[in-house]
């Protein structure tokens, strides 16, 4: 969900941290079938490398928390802008107004016309973006490294008073509107399943209501609503900001104190109840798209909270079940039963990655197939798969190489986009934790997944009873059938 301006670069790709993979490493041998199976796709030592991120982190006045990491590797600036807000505590009755305010901070501020900023960042040599998510929404520009004082002042005059007006306001409900035809509604398999499973796997509205906005919502939000959401949640108190690349630490403190320190803070709003209860039964779906040409298959498990020994558990056991093409699904699905061409999924799927989110959230995976295929045939080679992680042992060889595809994951990331992904790292252990340097810490989490932690995990929060499946039928959907399959 991001600004759809035609001249603001389209970087999904870039801004969906998604856990990517580098495979190597020789692979070592067992008696064990399960230990063959896995560290010949897995085995491997760790690298003695670990991350060593300069994080400088201080707290203005008014509440704004400030990041600061200096890296000279190439002369650009990185500054990325988190306000506490995303879709999963958007207000009731205003579904996809998260969303729909990300537009509106791109239409002008008390110095800078409509458009004003996004030309002012391009004809400075920069590219810049904006998107939300469940927990937070951010602005972010990357520009040459002498350019950074001009993108503060802009970004703080933004900050400081938006210029909300009917017309603005008339003209980005429009193109909230269409974006939600284009991307979902008219398009196959238009989100399936990083928009439909939330609202079929939680409980709680919050986390599982539409994000992108049903039509009315969007059509009933008012001026009033907006200057009220501005008021209440982009304050910089409700904020970070993040610059990272070839800056000086104590210059950019001061010029991050001279525009941003003299906004005045707010009173934040009440934080919604996110809680989720455990899940005691199996839900199952199905929803019809008229124009998916195969039929999908989805299913998600909810996570461990956030930084608990089984939430890295859970990182782990990702590398291990999905990600790449030495995981365990994609041998059973793809090359051993060939029920589907390509296996996708992980931890906040398709909207981040497993360290961006601060509330409930899922393990998701998701494939087409081929109709021949049944359910059941899907299900149980899934069911296999899970099997021999909670029943038979786990080899320390194989953790060893899903930790070494989890740090060069790491590393590509921090790194791309010119170091784009690091500021989001940053900026979300600051919102989330109060503790960017948490960034450094990561790996030494993982390190201590065991064997026995691992196993612990999978029977707790991959037990079928902890499960929903979506399914999805090309076609359109028969007159009065529920879509429920069975709880």
């Amino acid at each position: 969900m991001r600004s759809n301006n035609k001249v603001v670069l389209a970087l999904l790709s870039t801004l969906v941290l998604s856990m990517g993979l580098l495979q190597g490493c020789k692979p070592n041998n067992s008696d064990d079938p399960l230990a063959d199976q896995l560290v010949d796709k897995m085995g491997g030592a760790t690298s003695p490398v670990s991350f060593n991120v300069p994080v400088h982190y201080s707290t203005l006045t008014n509440g704004l928390k400030v990041v600061i990491s200096p890296d000279t590797t190439s002369p650009v600036a990185i500054i990325g802008v988190y306000y506490n807000i995303g879709f999963r505590i958007e207000p009731k009755d205003r579904t996809g107004f998260a969303h729909l305010f990300e537009h509106m901070m791109f239409q002008g501020s008390e110095n800078l016309g409509k458009m004003e900023f996004i030309s002012l960042v391009q004809k400075n040599g920069g590219i810049l973006n904006g998107s939300t998510r469940f927990d937070y929404t951010n602005y972010f520009e990357i520009v040459p490294a002498h350019k950074l004082e001009t993108m503060l002042w802009a970004e703080a005059d933004r900050m400081r008073g938006l210029a909300i007006t009917q017309e603005s306001l008339t003209n980005q409900q429009g193109v909230v509107k269409n974006e939600v035809k284009v991307n979902v509604l008219n398009q196959p398999y238009g989100g399936f399943p990083w928009l439909d499973m939330p609202q079929y796997a939680f409980n709680n509205w919050y986390n599982a209501h539409n994000f992108y906005g049903d039509l009315a919502d969007l059509d009933a939000a008012t001026l009033d609503d907006v200057s009220a959401f501005f008021k209440q949640y982009y304050s910089p108190n409700n904020a970070v900001i993040v610059v990272a690349g070839d800056v000086d630490k104590d210059k950019t403190l001061a010029m991050i104190s001279t525009y941003f320190a003299n906004i005045p803070s707010a009173p934040l709003a009440a934080q919604p109840d996110l809680t989720e209860l455990r899940q005691e039964q199996e839900k199952r779906f199905n929803k019809f798209d008229k124009l998916a040409p195969k039929p999908a298959f989805a299913f998600a498990y909810k996570m461990p909270p956030r930084n608990t020994p089984e939430y890295f558990a859970m990182g782990i056991i990702d590398q291990l079940l999905v990600q790449g093409t030495d995981s365990l699904f994609y041998q059973e699905l793809v090359k051993n039963k060939q029920i589907t061409g390509e296996v996708g999924g992980g931890i906040n799927y398709l909207l981040g990655n497993m360290f961006n989110y601060n509330g409930p959230m899922l393990w998701m995976s998701s494939f087409t197939h081929d109709a021949q295929h049944s359910q059941q045939d899907i299900l149980s080679a899934v069911d296999g798969v899970i099997a021999q992680l909670s029943e038979m042992p786990i080899p320390q060889e194989a953790i060893n190489r899903a930790m070494v595809k989890l740090r060069s994951s790491l590393f590509d990331e921090v790194d791309s986009l010119y170091g784009f992904g690091k500021v989001d790292l940053l900026a979300s252990f600051a919102l989330f934790d109060d503790d960017p340097a948490r960034i450094n810490h990561l790996e030494a989490k993982f390190k201590a997944v065991t064997p026995e932690l691992i196993k612990a995990t999978v029977k707790e929060y991959l037990r079928a009873s902890n499960r929903t499946i979506l399914t999805l039928t090309p076609g359109e959907a028969p007159a009065n059938k529920a879509t429920e399959q069975g709880e």
